[in-house]
């Protein structure tokens, strides 16, 4: 039977750990970390998630500040918001919940972002510090994944990874941090990827960040394997109270026999990616207050 990768227990323990830093810093008299959001649209989903951020806040004892704006709002009025939180001293992180409205440019509004406040870790210069000695504030589900693979004592020196997703909010960074960080060998794989199973059936650590639900299926994995599932989406369903459940790329019921760790979709990957945005949270704090001990 495989071990379950409980990401709902390891950030709980993050979370725990974030609580009693935030607790010292009150008993010091030192004001404690703030989280803006910015949510644009009324998309249910990116409501629910927002919600899981703030809930998150206040389990930790962060400041938060929610900013709630109409769909129509021009791409010009939300970069000049955004100039605004840069120059905010009294947050130290903030993040614009994607997606967009079709009319702003998710490219150019991360770019406005003060890398230094940019908790999501999208800007370039966070991204790109991923092959640096010193990483900044890393993407925060891809540091979610390497967070779980460290906390569960997972080797991936010299093991093959394979990456399926190559999107920069997951599949790219993290094949880069299991480079750098975890020392393996990494096959990244898009949706141009031919033969699909080929590379997925040689993984020792297969990592599936698509959003496409049952994508892999247990003759597409080896056995032993241990797979973490990255995707997350909302698949009708008439039997729960909501009408829907949350389904991974990875067939559970077929691959998790074959497995020797699988994380499970929802309580996997999911929790590992707000606790991430908290640790960047209070990692964009200490940067700005490294004097402060914590």
């Amino acid at each position: 039977m495989s071990t379950v990768l409980d990401g709902k227990k390891i950030a709980a323990d993050i979370k725990a750990e974030i609580a009693t830093k935030v607790e010292r810093l009150k008993q010091q008299g030192a004001r404690v970390p703030h989280l803006a959001i910015i949510i644009v649209g009324d998309d249910g989903a990116s409501h629910t998630y927002v919600n899981g951020k703030i809930t998150a806040c206040k389990a930790v004892g962060f400041d938060y500040t929610l900013m709630h704006f109409a769909s129509t709002m021009s791409e010009q009025k939300l970069i000049k918001h955004i100039h605004q939180l840069n120059e905010d001293e009294d947050i130290d992180g903030f993040i614009v919940q994607l997606p967009l409205p079709e009319h702003i440019s998710v490219e150019k509004v991360t770019e406005e972002l003060s890398p230094a406040k940019d908790v999501d870790g999208f800007t370039n210069q966070n991204f790109g510090s991923i092959f640096s000695k010193h990483p900044l504030l890393l993407p925060a589900t891809p540091f979610g994944v390497m967070e779980l693979i460290r906390r569960y004592n997972i080797e991936t020196t010299g093991k093959h990874c394979v990456v399926v997703g190559a999107s920069r909010i997951a599949g790219a960074p993290l094949s880069m941090m299991l480079t750098e960080e975890g020392q393996a060998t990494v096959t990244l794989c898009h949706k141009h990827t031919m033969d699909l199973a080929a590379h997925t059936r040689a993984a020792d650590i297969l990592v599936v960040a698509v959003g496409r639900p049952d994508l892999i299926t247990a003759d597409m994995v080896k056995e032993g394997v241990i797979v973490i599932d990255v995707g997350t989406t909302r698949v009708k369903d008439s039997s729960k109270k909501s009408g829907f459940r949350l389904a991974g790329d990875v067939d559970y019921a077929s691959v998790e026999p074959k497995s020797n760790m699988i994380t499970p979709v929802p309580g996997g990957v999911g929790p590992m990616t707000i606790a991430s945005l908290l640790l960047n949270t209070l990692r964009a704090y200490e940067m700005r207050f490294e004097s402060t001990e914590v």
